[in-house]
């Protein structure tokens, strides 16, 4: 009776530890196999990982491309015992959307070598705990499975049930390739290998970002055995050494793989870039066409609210005391100055932080809530200026009110600058897609697009100086005047009230009391200022306490801590975006419309209180059975800069409708009740 009790535990051991060796999730299967079911002491031992996917889903290679995610391998092993890096096979290019994924869609075999030491006894129990993602063309799941494989050691012979498994898993594993070369110039990349056999279907997979663009397409040539592929690079600095593996799919239908370690060559040269690749970003705009629809959303700048005052102004100013027609002129181009350099200061930087790997965009500025509260201080300055409680004279040297009304080159230069800096939070018709296209363009280019917004800007000024009869159409000088400039302060303080706003959405109500606090410093030392200038008194000490007062506030405001994903109040009910909510709905073949918005983004707030606040839009989408979805970037959030940046755009708004059927609509960034009801 005890030997037949004996014999049920172990049969029920055995049934138990096969039973934990594999793992049946939703949508994939783990399995841990081993090569040798009895290692060696002081022999090394091949583990397999084995992930299998449903049908019509895949898994990801070590470098997922531009979405997903790599698998993290966490190995419970006895004392002694190691696990060196896995060994993944050779991958396959999958293109969703314009993104690049680099994934298995069948069953996929990573081989991990582990160190076994000589004075190992007994049992050997393996464990491992693996996080992985695996997605389909419409979702994405992150699933997680705990394995074991309970192994004794013995003779180290091979387990003959798993020596097929095995040798395939060799088979498909990429072969070291030396010899590799490339170089990386004037935003192409170019890659030379001698890969022997006469495949001329291939593509590169690095190992690491920063070579090249993923999603580009890869140009391959052949000659005899040596093996050309070029594409986009990557921006920023190009790499010393390139490394990853290369596809050569054979007649066959199989597919060979070469690891390479590519060193820089400055003998290569790049063919000049197709029209569907480089000119043209996804199959979008070329340069000329950016330039064109950045012009004219820079124009449209003007007339926003924090914008059009400071313009007024400075026009009217040339309509003071008949300025002469070259002085007009020089003001015009000073102004001008002081736009261009702003916005291409502007777009440089963000091109910079781009190519380090930092995900910016247009306005990334305002998502520092000490930026916030500099604009709020200045947008009160100008308010209590324009209202009249204080003038810019610094002393004696009677240089007038520099940043609006008085004449002069360096006065003119920078109400450029400011004009161009308190437009950042505005975003209009044309600019989305001519800032989004400046961002995959070569840096050059995508500089120049950022000095196109600038020209539209500054048109409306350098038209006035240059031609003269757009000044004899303005009003004459009189008392009017100093009546409009106290009516377009109202403006300003509608501006700076909504900055107010905004730096509590980013601080906390700390921060914002903070920002106020500082506000009323600083409007208490500009009215000292005003009353010591209309008694002629000196103004460093006033201006001195109210800059103190503005840079101990920034130095103190922090960013509050993010409150989480929230639903959105209003008629709509928008849930917070998730890429996976996103894949969710639509496999769901659910409508769904998503827009993207920040509390600092004025064209979002506009859309917000009037269109996507409509009650009809609202009844419209529930009889439609539309999902709605918000993306919030009012603070940094890398996920929903890639979304965007893969979608050919560098900031907010944006405003997409996902069809039933799948089609895809971007919608116009200043909406109407009208246009949403009509979405079908």
């Amino acid at each position: 009776m005890r030997a037949l009790a004996t014999l049920l535990l172990m049969i029920l051991a055995v049934g138990a530890a096969h039973a934990q060796s594999y793992v049946e999730n939703p949508h994939a299967r783990i399995e841990l196999i081993a090569e040798r079911a009895h290692p060696a002491a002081g022999q090394a031992l091949t583990i397999g990982v084995r992930i299998t996917p449903q049908p019509g889903w895949h898994s990801y290679w070590k470098n997922p491309g531009e979405a997903g995610a790599e698998n993290r391998l966490a190995w419970t092993l006895p004392p002694g015992v190691t696990a060196a890096a896995p060994r993944y096979p050779v991958p396959a290019a999958l293109l969703v959307q314009g993104i690049m994924n680099h994934v298995y869609e069948g069953s996929a075999t990573l081989l991990v070598d582990l160190a076994v030491t000589a004075d190992t006894r007994g049992a050997l129990p393996i464990g491992l705990s693996l996080d992985y993602l695996v997605c389909s063309a419409d979702l994405c799941v992150p699933e997680h499975a705990r394995v074991k494989l309970p192994l004794a050691m013995g003779d180290g012979a091979a387990d003959p049930a798993q020596a097929a498994t095995f040798a395939a898993a060799r088979a498909a594993l990429p072969q070291p390739l030396a010899g590799a070369r490339f170089a990386s110039t004037k935003g192409r990349f170019v890659l030379t290998l001698r890969a022997p056999g006469e495949g001329t279907q291939a593509h590169f997979f690095p190992d690491a970002d920063g070579a090249i663009v993923y999603s580009a397409a890869q140009r391959v040539t052949r000659d005899g055995d040596a093996l050309r592929i070029e594409t986009s690079a990557a921006p920023g600095a190009p790499p010393a050494q390139v490394q990853g593996v290369v596809r050569v799919d054979t007649a066959g239908g199989g597919a060979i793989g070469y690891v390479i370690d590519a060193r820089a060559d400055a003998g290569l040269t790049a063919a000049p870039a197709p029209a569907t690749s480089e000119g043209a970003p996804d199959g979008g705009l070329t340069l000329p066409a950016a330039l064109a629809l950045a012009v004219l959303g820079g124009l449209l700048l003007n007339v926003m609210p924090c914008v059009f005052p400071i313009l007024s102004l400075k026009a009217l100013a040339l309509a003071r005391g008949g300025t002469a027609p070259a002085t007009a002129r020089a003001d015009a181009r000073a102004y001008t100055a002081g736009v261009l350099a702003t916005t291409t200061g502007l777009g440089g930087i963000i091109l910079a932080l781009r190519a380090g790997g930092a995900a910016a965009g247009w306005a990334f500025q305002l998502q520092d809530p000490r930026m916030i509260l500099a604009l709020f201080l200045l947008m009160t300055a100008i308010a209590l200026n324009l209202a009249g409680l204080f003038e810019i004279e610094l002393g004696a040297s009677g240089a007038g009110d520099r940043l609006t009304r008085a004449p002069g080159a360096g006065g003119a230069f920078w109400t450029g600058v400011l004009a161009a800096f308190v437009a950042t939070p505005c975003s209009g018709p044309f600019m989305g897609v001519a800032l989004g296209a400046a961002l995959v363009l070569p840096p050059l280019a995508g500089l120049m697009v950022f000095a196109g917004l600038g020209l539209g800007l500054a048109l409306p000024f350098l038209a006035l100086g240059y031609v003269p009869a757009l000044r004899r159409l303005m009003p004459k000088p009189g008392a009017w005047m100093a009546r409009l400039r106290h009516l377009l302060s109202v403006p300003m303080f509608l501006t700076a009230l909504g900055l107010a706003w905004v730096l509590g959405r980013q601080a906390g109500v700390a921060g914002m009391t903070l920002g106020l606090a500082a506000a009323l410093a600083l409007a208490l030392a500009l009215w000292w200022l005003g009353a010591r200038q209309r008694g002629g008194g000196g103004v460093l000490a006033p201006l001195g306490v109210g800059l103190a007062a503005a840079v101990g506030a920034a130095l103190i405001v922090t960013p509050a801590a993010p409150a989480g994903a929230h639903a959105e109040e209003g008629p709509l009910a928008a849930a917070p975006f998730t890429e996976a909510a996103l894949a969710s709905a639509r496999a769901a073949h659910r409508p769904v419309f998503l827009y993207f918005t920040a509390d600092w983004c004025i064209t979002c707030k506009v859309n917000e209180r009037g269109a996507l606040a409509d009650p009809a839009v609202a009844a419209a989408f529930r009889r439609a059975g539309v999902i709605t979805m918000v993306a919030d970037w009012t603070r940094p959030d890398p996920a929903i800069a890639r979304f965007l940046g893969a979608r050919g755009r560098a900031g907010v708004p944006l405003y997409l409708y996902y069809r039933a059927d799948g089609r895809i609509e971007t919608l116009p960034q200043l909406l109407t009740p009208a246009r949403l009801i009509a979405l079908r």
